[in-house]
């Protein structure tokens, strides 16, 4: 459903609002330069690192990417490279772990700076310590706008203003983590199966 909002697919009913005008009125161009988007299946290219995370933008220097990389998490990694930034990644980032393609889509994210971010289960298909580590860039990443997240962690949308819980494409539950733990609904027992994990 998230995938409305860029216009990925149009809507059948109903209409989408962005700063109270309908996304149909804007531009695609426009309305997509405004978002950022992080998958589940982070997209790299056969490039360099430097170059996947630039991707996109014009006129940026060396200093622009490292501080996204750094924000990011993925710095670190990066100068263990042998080329550093200039390390090819190999076809779809095949060269590198799930923590790491994930980290470069973030920072590629950061350094687009976009109002709007989709989050679409980031941290889903990675290891304990990556996740501890995408999850504390995601955190970065989230400050300063609007950020929607698609998740099945909970670690992931606890200190969201709102949390939404669907099931079978219809909204059960929504409330702030708190709200919903105290409702003791499907969220509580998602929470509570997490925990024991």
């Amino acid at each position: 459903m998230v995938y409305l909002l860029p216009r990925f697919y149009d809507l059948e009913h109903g209409e989408i609002l962005v700063d109270g005008e309908n996304i149909n009125a804007y531009k695609l161009n426009d309305l997509r330069g405004n978002m950022g988007i992080v998958n589940q299946e982070s997209i790299l290219f056969n490039d360099t690192i430097f170059n996947n995370i630039a991707f996109g933008l014009d006129n940026i220097s060396i200093a622009d990417v490292e501080n996204a990389a750094k924000i990011a998490n993925a710095h670190d990694f990066i100068m263990q490279m042998q080329d550093g930034y200039q390390t090819n990644v190999g076809d779809r980032g095949g060269r590198l772990s799930g923590g790491q393609r994930q980290r470069i889509s973030i920072a590629r994210a950061i350094l687009k700076n976009p109002p709007i971010l989709i989050l679409d289960e980031a941290t889903s298909a990675l290891d304990t310590e990556s996740e501890r580590l995408v999850q504390d860039a995601i955190t970065n990443l989230m400050k300063n706008r609007t950020t929607l997240v698609v998740a099945h962690r909970l670690s992931t949308i606890k200190h969201a203003d709102e949390i939404i819980v669907m099931q079978q494409g219809e909204i059960i539950e929504r409330g702030t983590h708190l709200q919903l733990l105290d409702k003791g609904g499907v969220y509580k027992k998602l929470y509570e199966l997490q925990a024991f994990v």
